[in-house]
């Protein structure tokens, strides 16, 4: 196993390198880019502003937060890290700044003119009718005032704790009613959203015009009611976004699910890495806030009038399929749907489906089969990110009740899923199943599963790999790959993967499966190294790798040495990106496009030439140190003829893609055949040629 305790190498000065802070910021610019393309129907267009803001509060709350960690380190310590932090901080903000200014204007400018155009009216305060004031005023009376709690800041030092990631509108009050009273006060109060199930609330439609209101400009427009001593407001909204990482010291004994369970709970209060506010906001009231607050100027970031812009994921459809993308309905697996059992499937040959084209219920199928066949013996399965109401947990626990020897490795580290992952963790646990919660030091980000079947007295196992989570909610918008096989080969090698989680000890072998931290990183450098040997030789040499993120920089440093010795490398990088393609003498022979559109693109393909047999690997790993070095992971080869080809089809299109694919410039692809290819699209269509005629119309009926 890698001993990651030792240093990576520095890089050398010249190898160019792109900042990975700053290309997470470029993969979310692609976001915003989404809900400014005009082509994109209008509500998907506010969802991706919603998508935006979601991870621009995650990326505060983590890697900003690590930042000013990094910062309040000792100077002799900073000096050891590869770049200075403080001056990364100061292009982070710097860029987040313009973004959000971009996606202001994106917003009142394209977003809110399209919503008139379409009869949709998202009124403030300000713009009420008669009718709708008095309507505005019934519904705060009977469905607000009674969920409003007003925090009085007084001239006194009290501590206020702000909530993390919740709105709250600090408050003005002027003008009093009676002489005797102040004359002016200030208050903050937490908007309801969670309480009232919406950040938004519709008025009644008049005259075919669709009305909707901000909860926070409802409660602006009533603050007369709710203090009636005060007859002029000044209203404005702030967010703060705590330090979300978990510092979770990683120990072989003591108990992980209560370190975590009292993390989750610093979680909550962990120290501000931003205070969003209205920079319409008056000075008075936002001192006075940041008094009562203890935020200070360090974490101040300018926003808009409106915070918690992921709210949109509710905004109303008032019904208009229009609006959004047209449906398509979920494929079935033309040769998986013909089959009663998916054991007896698998024991034919092996199959890959593609989510969220094609259906995931046949995962469900073979984990509920597999509970109730008396002939399995033993179901073993890595858990990292679950639906709520997982129905492949439900499932092991019923193999637990069944009599199966059930080992579940449940990572409780995986980040914002950890409370979803006790609550299982203790179900299995109660139901009789092995749960092993995960391995010091390393994180187990692989998604596999192992059936162990009795035959005639002979132990056969089945398996499932995926790029993808046992997650049958996020399954319906990322796209991944799964692998469903009783290949010897591979099973036997993954018996071995979850020997190590038992024993874990790190001198399994594998000869098939790549499986970070033992082998993964050693192998893919071989691959490189093999075709930069072909390419010496004067064969043909390339390699088109497909992951999420690529920034660990051995692995940038080996393929600047391939482009070097003239192997063509493609490279499919949705999010961060720190290599640089295109540099004379160093990356010229390297392309990197990457893709955002209807769905996440989430699978990672690795493909090498090998001198015309080429090698696919499908992977849960990207190429980041953290993957590589420091968790658990598994890449696992396709050697099916029809199943290469069809992987292969699907890359194809994307490497195509002249519709979503942008260049590492955030600049649009083009291709120089004019292909007009949307990848997402033709990976669809594809798919759905896949179907037999006769079942045709089943999918019509569920769209």
């Amino acid at each position: 196993m890698e001993e990651d305790n030792k240093k990576q190498a520095k890089t050398a000065p010249e190898l160019p390198l792109i900042n990975r802070e700053l290309s997470w910021l470029a993969f979310n610019y692609r976001v915003l880019q989404e809900a400014q393309d005009k082509s994109v129907p209008l509500l998907e267009r506010i969802k991706f502003m919603a998508i935006f803001s979601s991870n621009l509060d995650e990326y505060f709350k983590v890697r900003v937060a690590t930042l000013k960690r990094l910062i309040k380190l000792k100077k002799k310590t900073r000096q050891k890290l590869d770049e200075d932090p403080s001056d990364t901080f100061d292009q982070v903000i710097e860029e987040v700044k313009r973004q959000q200014e971009e996606f202001g204007k994106v917003f009142r400018e394209s977003v809110l003119a399209d919503l008139r155009e379409h009869d949709i009216h998202l009124l403030t305060e300000t713009e009420l009718n008669p009718e709708q004031q008095k309507w505005v005023k019934e519904y705060f009376r009977e469905t607000l005032e009674d969920q409003l709690l007003p925090i009085i800041l007084d001239d006194t030092d009290t501590h206020l704790f702000l909530k993390d990631q919740t709105v709250y509108l600090g408050i003005h009050m002027m003008e009093p009613t009676e002489k005797d009273q102040k004359p002016e006060r200030f208050a903050m109060l937490e908007i309801p959203t969670k309480k009232i199930g919406s950040r938004f609330v519709k008025l009644p439609t008049v005259e075919g015009k669709r009305y909707v209101m901000f909860i926070d400009d409802v409660i602006r427009f009533c603050l007369t009611l709710l203090f009636p001593q005060y007859t002029k407001f000044d209203a404005h909204a702030v967010k703060v976004s705590r330090d979300a990482e978990l510092d979770i010291e990683e120990e072989v004994s003591g108990n992980l699910m209560a370190k975590i369970r009292k993390s989750l709970k610093k979680r909550e209060t962990g120290y501000p890495a931003r205070l969003l506010y209205d920079p319409e906001t008056p000075k008075v009231l936002l001192d006075r806030m940041m008094k009562h607050t203890a935020i200070t100027e360090e974490e101040l970031v300018e926003g808009s009038k409106y915070h918690n812009f992921r709210d949109f994921f509710q905004f109303p459809d008032f019904n208009l399929p229009d609006l959004k993308y047209t449906p398509q309905p979920t494929l079935i697996h033309p040769e998986l749907e013909k089959e009663k059992s998916m054991i007896a499937a698998m024991q034919k040959k092996d199959y890959v489906v593609h989510y969220p084209y094609q259906s995931f219920e046949y995962v469900l199928r073979l984990f509920n089969e597999a509970a109730s066949d008396p002939k399995v013996t033993a179901m073993s399965a890595t858990l990292y990110r679950v639906a709520d109401k997982s129905a492949i947990a439900k499932a092991l626990v019923k193999a637990a009740k069944n009599g199966k020897l059930v080992t579940v490795v449940v990572e409780l580290k995986a980040r914002f899923d950890e409370e979803s992952n006790i609550f299982w963790a203790g179900k299995l646990q109660k139901a009789g199943a092995n749960v092993i919660f995960g391995v010091p030091d390393l994180k187990v980000h692989s998604k596999l599963g192992l059936i162990t079947r009795n035959e005639n007295g002979k132990l056969v196992n089945y398996a499932y790999l995926s790029t993808g989570n046992y997650n049958e909610d996020t399954s319906k918008i990322y796209a991944d790959h799964a692998l469903f096989t009783s290949d010897p080969r591979l099973t036997k090698d993954m018996e071995q993967v979850f020997e190590f989680f038992i024993d874990r000890q790190p001198d399994k072998k594998f000869k098939h499966l790549l499986v970070a931290p033992v082998n993964m990183r050693q192998s893919f450098v071989k691959l490189v190294d093999r075709e930069m040997k072909n390419a010496q030789k004067g064969l043909p040499a390339s390699m088109i790798l497909k992951m999420n993120a690529l920034q660990d920089e051995r692995m940038i440093k080996k393929l600047y040495a391939a482009s070097q010795a003239g192997v063509k490398i493609k490279l499919l990088v949705r999010g961060i990106c720190c290599l640089v393609p295109g540099v004379e003498g160093i990356s010229e022979n390297i392309e990197v496009r990457s893709i955002v559109d209807r769905y996440l693109e989430h699978a990672r393909v690795y493909i090498f030439h090998n001198n015309g047999e080429e090698k696919y690997y499908i992977a849960s790993a990207d190429w980041m140190t953290r993957n590589l070095s420091r968790r658990v992971e598994v890449a696992f080869p396709l050697y099916q003829k029809n199943l290469v080809e069809e992987v292969r089809t699907l890359i194809d299109f994307q490497l195509r893609d002249d519709t979503k694919a942008r260049n590492i410039d955030n600049t649009y692809a083009h291709m120089a055949d004019n292909a007009d290819v949307r990848s997402q699209y033709a990976s669809y269509d594809y798919l759905r040629n896949l179907v037999p005629k006769e079942a045709e119309p089943a999918l019509i009926q569920e769209a």
